[in-house]
């Protein structure tokens, strides 16, 4: 039987959420865990999608490399994300590829033991679909902020995302820890380093934010709201 904690941990997933202990002890027997360093490749855009993916602690990056050698970020997940379902149900491999930013423990869910326990549990199938349709509509929304969001927009979008997922509140603002350069904050925007370095210098002018080292502290929460509008 699962301890408190164990349920406690797997019910802050957001795809496990609102499942009962019993499911849970289910998920739980079907779940390989994993510690993984700094720098570690989980797997390439392009290998077959055997398992999914969620975070217990750490960061995990996943990126996708340009036919001209660029790297574009799409998302920088922490604790609770789960990442890779879209080779679920899917005889597919990963679009895009996932790197360990910070040490992370994760959990590792095989298709093929997934799919054999939701055949025999409608509850579980039933929860999964919907919290996996939730994440497609949200990503879908970024697609739409990438096509039509200025670049000071979706520069101020981002840090409200990452103050969001990772933020700490301090005495000086909500504090965010970037554990990536300059230019992976761009490739995560979307836009190039020196539009990206603009957008800051002007937010940091402002008032709305501080920069220190790979700090942001959001100084300003209205103003830089704005900006996101």
């Amino acid at each position: 039987m699962l301890k408190k904690e164990e349920i406690l941990m797997l019910r802050k997933i957001p795809v496990f959420g609102e499942l009962s202990d019993e499911d849970l002890e289910k998920i739980n027997s079907i779940t390989i865990e994993k510690n993984l360093r700094k720098g570690t490749i989980i797997f390439m855009e392009g290998d077959k999608g055997e398992a999914f993916y969620f975070i217990k602690s750490g960061k995990i990056k996943i990126y996708k490399t340009t036919p001209d050698g660029r790297e574009l970020i799409f998302a920088i997940l922490s604790h609770g994300d789960v990442f890779a379902e879209v080779a679920l149900f899917n005889d597919v491999a990963y679009p895009a590829g996932a790197e360990v930013l910070e040490d992370a423990c994760i959990g590792t869910i095989r298709n093929e033991d997934l799919e054999e326990l939701i055949r025999k549990n409608a509850e579980i199938a039933l929860h999964i679909i919907k919290e996996f349709s939730k994440k497609l509509y949200n990503s879908q929304q970024k697609v739409k902020e990438l096509a039509l969001g200025d670049t000071y927009a979706r520069t101020a979008q981002t840090i409200l995302k990452l103050a969001k997922s990772n933020g700490k509140e301090t005495s000086e603002g909500i504090e965010i820890h970037l554990d990536i350069s300059r230019q992976e904050l761009a490739n995560l925007i979307g836009t190039a380093r020196e539009t990206v370095s603009r957008a800051l210098s002007q937010f940091k002018k402002e008032g709305s934010i501080h920069i220190d080292k790979k700090k942001i502290i959001i100084k300003d929460l209205n103003k830089l709201s704005e900006w996101a509008k």
